[in-house]
């Protein structure tokens, strides 16, 4: 049976009322990047980048997954071996659509994480301070966000790298290319491409791909479903 990987974006759950950070209404409008999402932010903006993404994590909690998350989140039920759901967003609306096999990349919202002991402590949508004072683990004052600030390793990047070893589909959902070049996975090895974004980004090649669908993902997700089930079913008759 074929490897499916599909890689979402901030596209993905603008749907949902969650703000993207690069569109004309989005996040970065109100802040700067230098202040509360880089590394260090934590030692010399500490009170202010905890109130950013206070804000953020209280907010994600009436936030309702839209039908892109829930046919993806149905697909890797109905092929648990072998869907691979890889996502650029830190809120939870694909855990909240039941979604299986999912790796976030760039941390997860409703975590903290604390920088003296590594201890990941799961917060849902509680303000960082009303939650915890210290770490539950070693009682040091290091907690924070659970995300990967700009010029932050990103150690799941290594589990992307893997998955896509034994990529033959791969489908691209609401992301720029910005932060991630999509375009440096089509090798030979990849049978099925599928682009889905709004509009055309120029960090992506859109000729490279099988397919390319410039449309809101909920209004694609049928068409890219449809395509990557026939592809599966192909690849199972074979054997």
């Amino acid at each position: 049976m074929a490897k499916v990987v599909i890689l979402s974006g901030a596209g993905i759950s603008a749907e949902s009322g969650i703000s993207t950070f690069r569109a004309s209404d989005g996040l970065w409008n109100n802040h700067k990047i230098e202040e509360i999402c880089i590394a260090g932010c934590m030692s010399f903006n500490r009170a202010k980048t905890v109130a950013f993404y206070d804000d953020l994590r209280t907010s994600l909690k009436a936030k309702l997954p839209n039908k892109a998350h829930i046919e993806i989140a149905k697909l890797t039920c109905k092929y648990p071996n072998d869907i691979s759901v890889i996502t650029q967003n830190i809120d939870d609306l694909f855990e909240k659509a039941d979604c299986k096999n999912l790796i976030h990349l760039h941390g997860f919202l409703p975590e903290l994480y604390c920088e003296h002991c590594g201890e990941m402590v799961a917060i849902e949508y509680q303000k960082q301070y009303d939650a915890y004072d210290v770490c539950p683990n070693c009682n040091k004052d290091k907690l924070r966000p659970n995300i990967v600030f700009f010029h932050e390793q990103a150690p799941m990047y290594k589990n992307l790298y893997e998955q896509m070893e034994d990529c033959e589909v791969f489908v691209v959902i609401g992301t720029s290319g910005n932060v991630i070049n999509t375009d440096m996975f089509l090798n030979p090895k990849i049978k099925l491409s599928i682009l889905n974004n709004l509009e055309h980004s120029s960090s992506i090649n859109d000729g490279l791909y099988t397919k390319a669908i410039f449309k809101p993902a909920t209004q694609a997700i049928d068409e890219i479903i449809e395509m990557v089930e026939k592809f599966l079913s192909k690849v199972d008759n074979q054997y």
